[in-house]
């Protein structure tokens, strides 16, 4: 049995609990057993050497904020996990740099990790590489993190079977940022009515953006997947030497709140209208996207114009896409869909969990 452990069980890890609660119920439970055995938010933890029965699950609030509930410590609760028989898992839904520094000890213990908190593979190269040289025996412990680019769409899981397969990567690119695509969707379209600041206003307040839309507009969160995809690819990038073209206006990076960001932006809507005028008179759309360029070392985070019959062009709504150009795939094999969102993000995570146990399941088979 692959026994899990949950920190920061919020939005998403709680629709993770729900999808494994499912799990348990179903057929497959019989050949991919997977259970939780820990959980912990910032005030709370529970670890237990047997699994939480589903009834619990289906509660995992009261599980780790009830009575019998100790106080949160992190250091603890890993040691606890540690030393509990069989495979355990550790699922970071955090988005901490503090949380992702400590892969590296997790994986020494013994601890595989899955997780959708891009800092471990998007900050210093160093991290990245001693958590990439500790996970890379056959035998475990394991890392999978095809949930830090695109939600549960396979890119990394694709993009990997086409560097192991051998093929060679030409270029990767891509629309990586559902409240990006949203609103460009929305705004650069023949015939659109709406200002930019308008878009961003609707965006923000259908829950699409962040708190303060300038933490989607200023590129840094696709600059962490591209430079997630570049370093699978084998580049030797980062977010501190990537070209990030940030779209929020100078005059408002500044600003104090985001309500007065909101309350200004309309001053730029003439500048954003004519960069999409001068786009549709081209017959093309603005799209910001993310790319990665193997071949031609122009890797770069930028607002571009795709003629009306690309496929970018066509994207409709928050979706994401992306597009791997390689040898064998000079036409891009391109992979589309939801790219935000807890449930997609959980079953990204699901898949990584089925993943390691079937990996484990085959180390018990050799054994």
């Amino acid at each position: 049995m692959l026994k899990v452990a949950i920190i920061g069980p919020g939005l998403v890890g709680g629709a993770l609990l729900e999808q494994l609660v499912a799990h348990a119920k179903s057929q497959f439970f019989a050949t991919l057993p997977i259970s939780v055995v820990g959980l912990i938010n910032s005030k709370k933890m529970a670890v237990t050497p047997t699994p939480f029965p589903e009834a619990d699950l289906t509660n995992w609030k009261a599980a780790i904020l009830g009575a019998t509930a100790a106080p949160a410590n992190l250091a603890s609760f890993v040691e606890q996990l540690a030393q509990l028989p069989g495979p355990v898992a550790l699922v970071d839904c955090t988005a901490s740099d503090s949380v992702a520094s400590q892969y590296p000890s997790w994986l020494t213990k013994g601890l595989s990790i899955v997780t959708p908190n891009k800092k471990a593979f998007s900050n210093d190269y160093a991290l990245y590489h001693k958590i990439k040289e500790i996970s890379s025996s056959p035998s475990g412990p394991f890392v999978y993190h095809e949930s830090t680019v695109g939600a549960g769409l396979p890119v990394l899981s694709t993009l990997n079977d086409l560097v192991r397969t051998g093929d060679r990567i030409v270029k990767i690119e891509g629309i990586f940022s559902g409240t990006l695509s949203y609103l460009f969707n929305n705004f650069s379209i023949p015939g659109a009515a709406s200002t930019f600041s308008e878009c961003v206003a609707v965006a923000k307040a259908s829950g699409y953006t962040e708190p303060d839309p300038r933490d989607d507009l200023n590129g840094m969160d696709v600059a962490r997947k591209v430079t997630i995809l570049g370093r699978c690819a084998g580049l030797d990038i980062g977010t501190d030497t990537l070209p990030v073209e940030n779209i929020v206006p100078e005059a408002l990076r500044t600003v104090t709140t985001a309500d007065e960001f909101m309350q200004r932006l309309p001053e730029f809507d003439e500048h954003f209208k004519e960069l999409n005028e001068q786009a549709l008179a081209a017959g093309s759309v603005l799209r910001y996207v993310g790319l990665v360029d193997v071949r031609g070392g122009q890797s770069a985070v930028k607002l571009m114009r795709y003629s009306l019959d690309h496929p970018f062009a066509s994207l409709k709504g928050s979706d994401n896409i992306i597009a791997f150009t390689t040898e064998r795939f000079p036409n891009p094999l391109i992979i589309q869909g939801a790219g935000a969102g807890d449930d997609v993000t959980a079953f990204g995570i699901f898949s990584d969990l089925i993943r390691i146990a079937e990996r484990v399941g085959l180390q018990r088979v050799h054994l």
